[in-house]
């Protein structure tokens, strides 16, 4: 039986989760049309986001990454195990501020592992944790239910959902260190004029926002696990 009868009403802390899914999709709007935007406008230097990956690893004396191209929109990512940098369909051949700024982002984060950012090494140690916390939270309070509210489990599971919100939340600084480093590299480079790197801040400020808003989302589904099962008594 749900606790207070939420087996069999409408359970109020379905809101939580409403709001994190509008969060999030507002966030993936404004990341999706702000790219589309400035992936119209092209750079002065002429480089595609591929080269403009290359000529920034080279300045920063990384010769030991490689840049490939991944499918799918907007896929870009850094492997810090495999040292490669991966661009999208849409930023490896584009000439355009928002194939660069994006390309210029995942160059940060190759820096940072250089350079032995720590929140980049503890997300980075954080990883098999929180992928078997994700696939055990569910199982243990599920179980927790099933077993009349058994509080032991539910306080496991709800503990192995913590990591994945504390994951996102170290990822917060990760992300916002590698565009500002971005900024200030594609600025301080002379690949982008000044009106340029003003343009391209806006596009990794609208990517920021969706790791705010996927680290919202999971503060709201914790509290809501945290008000349904923690800490309840179970006569």
């Amino acid at each position: 039986m749900y606790p207070y009868g939420y087996g069999y009403y409408f359970d109020p802390t379905y809101i939580l989760i409403i709001i994190g899914v509008i969060i999030t999709m507002i966030a993936s709007s404004k990341m999706n049309s702000t790219f589309r935007r400035y992936s119209r406008v092209r750079c002065h230097c002429g480089l595609t986001g591929s080269q403009a990956a290359e000529r920034i690893l080279n300045q920063a004396g990384i010769y030991d990454v490689s840049v490939e191209r991944v499918s799918g929109n907007l896929t870009d990512h850094y492997d810090p195990k495999n040292k490669v940098l991966r661009l999208s369909d849409a930023t490896y051949g584009s000439d355009s501020i928002a194939a660069i700024g994006v390309a210029a982002h995942e160059c940060g984060h190759a820096v940072q592992h250089q350079q032995g950012y720590a929140p980049l090494k503890i997300r980075g140690a954080m990883v098999p944790a929180v992928n078997l916390g994700s696939n055990l939270s569910w199982l243990f309070i599920l179980g927790g239910v099933i077993l009349g509210m058994n509080q032991t489990l539910l306080n496991v599971g709800i503990l192995l959902f913590s990591l994945a919100v504390i994951f996102q939340l170290v990822t917060l600084p990760v992300e916002f260190n590698a565009s500002s480093r971005a900024l200030r590299i594609l600025g301080s480079t002379g690949i982008m004029y000044e009106d340029e790197v003003g343009q391209t801040r806006k596009v990794l400020s609208a990517a920021a926002l969706t790791y705010v808003a996927g680290a919202a989302s999971a503060l709201l589904s914790l509290l809501r696990l945290v008000i349904l099962f923690g800490g309840r008594d179970n006569d």
